[in-house]
């Protein structure tokens, strides 16, 4: 039985042309020849995908992801989220600012969509400089439940201002009897706000739908003369619905409380198909705990180690959470089939990214964002096209930075924005670590939300920065702090807080770091202080090494 399910699995993928019988057969698409020739414009088309939830190392599952964006464009090895959870950073895509600046402190009420200011985006911005633009899929939390900020009133079938077309996910809570059912987050079941008509698509792959829409879009706009930008957000590998039997569900802690670990949901086509491949999870070491002592960590972090259940059940959501990519790796593949076809990579710019990095395990995090730890704050970025060469760079990049960057090469104007435009760097190459990472979060945990004020800055309860070499995190209760000399300890298993050989460090980067805390425009990106300031060459060393520690430490192949 077990030989026949998998010569049907192989014969079935075969003919879809996805996967082989095994990861050896995995090959990248190939995408076919142009069949037009369009030069490369002053104005060019930009293409950003941005997966939901995605950490960096994860890129390894994502072979047509890798070979055409990573191999023929930019790296970012030091991109980050500053506030890594999904709806205050799609804000920060969106408008070029920080949390702090754009007020979308969560993606619960009563933040998330309702609060957002949609009346200055990018889109908003391209539009206005003769853009076509479209969004195709996720937008924020809330977005058709929630009301509109600017008039009060349903948002179900809204199409916000900027948008020549408009393909958004719907979070409306349907209810027994409604035409509809699913919505952002069950992957079988997608509802769209299309244009402002409600369209669902019931037993349809929500992947396979938005890749679809946004290749439709690019055909439609390669008719005209005006330059595009399509914003295509797919929710993988954001867990969702439905539950399916291979799923862990609650796993028990030895403190006697329950993990409830979430997963994507998946086609059948992609099923096990990297069961061989992966045999623990990316953020749990095989052989020894994540992180043996946590008594330098701050209490939210203060609950036992994962046990084999445990560790099973984490191994299990990177399974899954692989094979979901997987299929948005194939689609992408598709996609830059079509753009070749049509003529028009040698126009367009593509941004790969995630909204925000995830947990599979470090600091005894089972799973999760919205603290600030590398695996949360780093995000995947890689940029191809016009002008750009292949390499990488190591300067900081940042979700703030990506709108004024966009802006950059279109010729448009994006007023207000926190961030800087890439260009110079994308163009002439690192220029050294210069300016921080301003990071923020609310963490949801009820003894931080009650003394939130304790930072002065009500909501967020948990502040820091990031340099190239220090790190810095404060938390709303007092005395609670993290801070890490990331040369030499690149994988945060050592606060250095509470050492007394740190105390001056750890002066000079409170006051540093409240310095930038509240900053707006050009003074969130203030020169550092020499002394914190790291030239391109020590960047690239600490960034390596702590790449090659961490791949070490968790027994994991280096993602490219």
């Amino acid at each position: 039985m077990k030989r026949r399910r998998i010569a049907t699995v192989c014969a079935l993928a075969a003919l879809l042309a996805l996967v082989g019988c095994g990861p050896k057969a995995y090959r990248p698409i190939q995408p076919a020849a142009p069949t037009t020739t369009r030069a490369a414009t002053a104005r060019p088309n930009v293409l950003v995908i941005e997966a939901d939830d995605m950490r960096v190392d994860e890129l390894r599952w994502m072979p047509n992801t890798r070979k055409y964006l990573q191999d023929r464009g930019l790296t970012f090895k030091n991109s980050f989220a500053p506030y890594p959870l999904c709806c205050p950073s799609r804000s920060s895509f969106l408008t070029g600012k920080y949390t702090h600046n754009h007020h979308v402190y969560s993606h619960e009420d009563p933040y998330g969509f309702r609060v957002f200011n949609d009346s200055v985006t990018i889109a908003t911005a391209l539009q206005e400089s003769g853009y076509q633009t479209a969004l195709v899929g996720k937008y924020l939390n809330g977005y058709g439940e929630q009301t509109v900020k600017a008039t009060g009133k349903s948002s179900l079938k809204y199409v916000p201002p900027g948008w020549t077309d408009w393909f958004g996910a719907s979070d409306h809570l349907w209810q027994s009897g409604d035409d509809f059912k699913g919505g952002t987050y069950d992957y079988f079941n997608l509802v769209e706000n299309i244009n402002g008509k409600i369209t669902g698509f019931p037993g349809r792959y929500t992947t396979d739908v938005t890749a679809g829409q946004t290749r439709s879009l690019i055909s439609k706009y390669a008719a005209g003369q005006e330059p595009w930008f399509i914003w295509w957000t797919p929710v993988a590998p954001h867990h969702g619905d439905p539950i399916e039997p291979d799923d862990p569900g609650s796993v028990l802690r030895d403190d006697g409380d329950y993990t409830h670990f979430v997963t994507p949901a998946r086609p059948d086509r992609v099923k096990g198909l990297f069961d061989k491949q992966i045999s623990h999870g990316l953020g749990t070491p095989p052989n020894r705990p994540a992180e043996a002592d946590v008594s330098d960590k701050p209490r939210y972090l203060h609950v036992p180690g994962l046990n084999v259940a445990e560790k099973v059940a984490v191994r299990t959501v990177t399974r899954q959470r692989a094979e979901a990519l997987y299929v948005l790796d194939h689609q992408i593949g598709k996609t830059f089939s079509a753009l070749s076809r049509q003529g028009l990579l040698g126009s367009t710019i593509i941004i790969f990214t995630s909204d925000n990095g995830y947990y599979l395990g470090e600091h005894r995090k089972r799973q999760g964002k919205i603290t600030l730890h590398e695996p949360s704050l780093r995000v995947p970025l890689l940029i191809s096209g016009p002008g750009i060469s292949s390499g990488d760079r190591y300067d900081p990049a940042t979700t703030v930075d990506l709108a004024p960057t966009i802006a950059a090469y279109a010729g448009a104007s994006l007023p207000g924005y926190d961030g800087i435009s890439l260009r110079p760097v994308i163009e002439g190459g690192d220029l050294g670590w210069q300016r921080p990472v301003v990071t923020e979060s609310m963490i949801p945990e009820s003894r931080y939300s009650k003394t939130h004020h304790a930072l002065g800055r009500q909501p967020l309860n948990t502040e820091g920065i990031r340099l190239g070499r220090w790190k810095l995190t404060r938390y709303s209760v007092g005395a609670e702090k993290e801070l890490y000399d990331l040369q030499t300890d690149p994988l945060e298993l050592n606060s250095l807080h509470k050492d007394p050989r740190y105390a001056q460090v750890l002066a000079e980067l409170i006051k540093l770091q409240k310095s930038y805390a509240n900053c707006a425009g050009a003074t969130c990106h203030t020169a550092l202080p020499k002394r914190f300031q790291q030239t391109a060459a020590e960047v690239k060393a600490i960034t390596d090494a702590q790449i090659e520690a961490t791949a070490k430490y968790y027994q994991n192949p280096p993602a490219r």
